[in-house]
């Protein structure tokens, strides 16, 4: 049985550039700032960076120095690729293969040593991880509740909504949290920035946790991230 931490947010987006780190960042800090413990996880990655002999994910940092630095780099993610593509496509050009153990058990790491444990994908849900297993797939195994970064752009109505009907409809179904409205570009003349927010709040049946400004440092709203993940915990 996989020993994971008891609470935990799984960040997805609706699709890739929509600001998870940003937002999985901003999250981190705040349950930081309230005197709790926060973990950090990205299980795999690729577009890293290679300095000498060593490969980090520049994302990986941006959550590590986040969270106060807890534990190693290493374990926040501890698979890494430089090809900028699908993990495991990243992974087939240095002629290595996704170690699909090791992306669910690299979170034990985090296991007695956090309250709390952000967990960020890359994508969306749908996004290959491995030949045959998709973020959703890991998403499901970790059974925690997502958050899911709506880009507010033109066209995010419809991204927000499949991707609801995706965590609905995968296996028995993925829980979620809410929604973040992320700003993640200046306006540059998208009048939809107005109105995304509220559209999507008459369609979705999960609720809009908060909005974040271009460049802002914190969430429109205030959120007990400790509670609404005890919300969906269940004990092992």
């Amino acid at each position: 049985m996989l020993r994971k931490p008891e609470r935990g947010l799984f960040v997805t987006g609706t699709d890739t550039e929509v600001g998870k780190t940003y937002v999985s960042a901003i999250i981190a800090r705040s349950i930081a700032a309230a005197g709790n413990s926060v973990g950090v996880y990205k299980p795999i990655a690729s577009d890293c960076i290679r300095e000498g002999d060593q490969v980090y994910s520049p994302d990986a940092v941006a959550l590590w120095e986040s969270a106060g630095r807890p534990l190693k780099l290493a374990d926040v993610c501890p698979q890494r690729f430089e090809a900028p593509m699908a993990p495991h496509l990243a992974a087939k050009a240095e002629g290595k293969s996704v170690d699909s153990d090791l992306l669910r058990t690299g979170i034990e790491r985090w296991t007695g040593n956090c309250d709390i444990v952000i967990v960020e994908g890359a994508g969306g849900l749908m996004s290959p991880i491995s030949d045959d297993e998709y973020f959703a797939d890991l998403a499901y195994d970790f059974g925690y509740p997502l958050v899911i970064v709506v880009p507010n752009v033109l066209g995010c109505i419809n991204q927000a909504m499949q991707t609801l009907i995706t965590a609905s409809t995968f296996r028995e179904g993925l829980d979620i949290a809410g929604i973040i409205i992320n700003d993640a570009r200046a306006c540059d003349g998208d009048e939809s920035v107005s109105t995304n927010r509220d559209e999507i709040a008459k369609r979705a049946l999960v609720p809009i946790l908060g909005s974040v400004p271009f460049r802002g440092e914190k969430l429109s709203e205030t959120v007990d991230w400790i509670a609404l993940a005890s919300d969906f915990a269940v004990e092992e």
